[in-house]
C-alpha cells in the first residue's frame, strides 16, 4: 500500500459509496438433525448462538479499525428441509421461529436458510417447508426463504415451478399489511450455489466445511466513477477500465474476509465479486450502463452493456483473489437501484427488457413488484423462464417478485432500508395457465451430459 492508494480507497469509500456488502458466516446444521423435532430445534439454535456469537462484534471491529463499511451482517445455514427431515414434524414453522429466534439473539441482519432444493424431485422434507414457507415469512423478521427448481444437469422441475407461483402468491397474501413484503425475502432459483453471502438466497450448501466465512463486495458507484473519467474512449478501454476497478474492490473484500476469518477463528471461504446497488443516488448498475452511452437503461444497447461490464467484473475480481465464489457478477435488482426504478417510471425498463438481461447478469427478475391481481400461473411461468434461461445458459438464474396486495401498475410499493421502493409493473395479460397446468418436467439440455 502506498500514499496514492490510500488516499484513492478513502475517496472510494467517503464519496463513492464502496462498502463491504455483507459478512456471512455459513455454518452447517447436519449433526443437528435428530428424529424429534424439539431437540432438533435446540441443537440448532445452540449452534448458531455458539458459532456466530461474535459475528456483530468483529465485523464492528473490523469496519472502526480498517474505515470499511460493512453493511450487513448475516448467516446462513444448511437448508433446513434436509435438516428436518428427519423428524415427524407436519410443517416446520417452528424451525423458522428458531432461526429467527437466533438471529435476533446475535443482532445480525438476516439469516437464510429456510430453503428446499428440488430440481430432480421432493422429498418428504421439501414439500413439508415449501408448503410452510408463507407462514413462516409472514410470522419471522429476519428468516429468509429460496427453492431450487431447476439446474443444468437436472432439467425443470415443473411440478415445483407451479407450486412456487402460489407459494408467492399466499406468502404476499399473509403479508399484505406490508404490501406483501414477506415475498422480498423469498427467492426461486435454477443453478443454486452453496456458497452465496447474500439474500435471500443464502444457504450453507452440503460441500460446505463445518463453517466458513463469506464476503459480498459491492461498488457501483466506484465503477460509475472510473468510468467517467474515459468518456468517449473505444469499449476496450471500457473494459480494462472496469477490470482494473474491480481488481481494487476484489482486495478489499479479500482484506475483510481474511480478518474476519482470523479474528472468528473460522475458515475463509469465498469472496462474491458482485455488483449490488442500493437505492441511493449514485450507487447503481442503471447509471453504469448509461455511463457507457445507453442514454436510459432499457434503450437498445443495454443488454450488451451489461454483458461487458459483468465479464470485465469477473476478469478484474478473479485476479485479485483466488478464492472468487458466490454469484459474482452485476445484479439489477429493480426497487433496491435508483437508476432502474427511474428507468421503470419513464417506461424505458420492462419485464421483457429484464428477462434479456437476465441471461447476462447473476440473478434474474430481482425485486419486482407487480399488480396484486397477477395469478399464480402467471408467477410460475415467469419463474419457468428464468430458470430456463437458467438452465440453458449452465448459469445461476433467480425470481423474486411481489404481487402487491391491492396495488395497481404505477403505484409504488415502499420496503425502506437496502430493499429500496419498487414501482408495479405491468405483467402480459395474456394467460400461462394451461402450460403450467401440465408439470411434469423439462428434461435437462443435451449438453448437461458430460462425465
Amino acid at each position: 500500500m502506498n500514499v496514492k492508494n490510500i488516499l484513492e480507497t478513502i475517496s472510494m469509500i467517503e464519496e463513492q459509496k464502496l462498502d463491504i456488502r455483507t459478512i456471512t458466516m455459513g455454518i452447517s446444521l447436519l449433526d443437528c438433525i435428530d428424529s424429534d423435532g424439539e431437540k432438533s430445534r435446540e441443537k440448532i439454535y445452540k449452534k448458531i448462538t455458539t458459532c456466530a456469537k461474535d459475528l456483530v462484534k468483529v465485523g464492528r471491529e473490523i469496519e472502526s479499525e480498517f474505515g470499511i463499511p460493512i453493511v450487513n451482517k448475516r448467516v446462513s445455514v444448511t437448508p433446513i428441509s434436509i435438516v428436518a427431515g428427519a423428524c415427524d414434524d407436519k410443517d416446520y414453522v417452528e424451525f423458522a421461529k428458531t432461526l429467527d429466534k437466533a438471529a435476533e439473539e446475535l443482532g445480525i441482519d438476516f439469516i437464510g436458510g429456510f430453503s428446499a432444493l428440488c430440481q430432480k424431485g421432493y422429498t418428504k422434507g421439501d414439500e413439508i417447508l415449501i408448503k410452510s414457507i408463507p407462514e413462516a415469512l409472514a410470522c419471522t423478521n429476519k428468516v429468509c426463504a429460496s427453492v431450487n427448481v431447476g439446474s443444468t444437469r437436472s432439467g425443470m422441475n415443473m411440478d415445483a415451478i407451479k407450486e412456487m407461483g402460489q407459494i408467492v402468491k399466499q406468502t404476499a397474501e399473509l403479508t399484505k399489511e406490508q404490501k406483501g413484503f414477506g415475498c422480498a425475502k423469498l427467492v426461486v432459483f435454477c443453478n443454486a450455489v452453496e456458497d452465496n453471502p447474500f439474500m435471500a438466497g443464502a444457504f450453507h450448501g452440503v460441500g460446505e466445511a463445518d463453517r466458513v466465512i463469506n464476503v459480498g463486495v459491492s461498488g457501483p458507484g466506484v465503477v460509475q466513477r472510473a468510468l467517467e473519467k474515459v468518456k468517449g474512449e473505444p469499449f476496450d478501454v471500457v473494459a480494462d477500465t472496469i477490470k482494473n476497478t474491480a481488481f481494487k474492490v476484489t482486495r478489499m473484500g479479500q482484506l475483510v474476509g481474511q480478518e474476519a476469518s482470523k479474528r472468528l477463528g473460522v475458515p475463509f471461504g469465498i469472496v462474491d465479486l458482485s455488483l449490488a446497488p442500493t437505492p441511493a443516488i449514485g450507487d447503481s448498475v442503471a447509471n453504469i450502463i448509461e455511463e457507457m452511452g445507453v442514454e436510459v437503461v432499457g434503450a437498445y444497447g443495454t443488454t450488451a452493456a451489461l454483458a461487458l461490464l459483468n465479464d470485465a467484473v469477473k476478469k478484474g475480481g478473479v485476479m485479485a483473489c483466488s478464492r472468487v465464489g458466490g454469484l459474482s457478477g452485476a445484479f439489477i435488482p429493480v426497487s433496491e437501484d435508483a437508476g432502474m426504478i427511474d428507468a421503470v417510471l419513464n417506461g424505458s425498463l420492462c419485464l421483457e427488457k429484464l428477462e434479456a438481461m437476465t441471461a447476462i447478469c447473476s440473478v434474474g427478475l430481482d425485486m419486482i413488484a407487480v399488480p396484486g391481481d397477477t395469478t399464480a400461473e402467471t408467477i410460475s411461468a415467469m419463474i419457468a423462464d428464468e430458470a430456463a434461461i437458467g438452465m440453458i445458459n449452465n448459469k445461476t438464474t433467480a425470481v423474486r417478485v411481489i404481487p402487491a396486495p391491492g396495488c395497481k401498475v404505477g403505484e409504488m410499493v415502499e420496503f425502506g432500508g437496502l430493499l429500496g421502493r419498487a414501482p408495479v409493473m405491468e405483467v402480459n395479460k395474456y394467460s400461462s395457465k394451461d402450460f403450467i397446468d401440465r408439470g411434469g418436467k423439462i428434461p435437462a439440455p443435451i449438453h448437461s451430459f458430460k462425465n
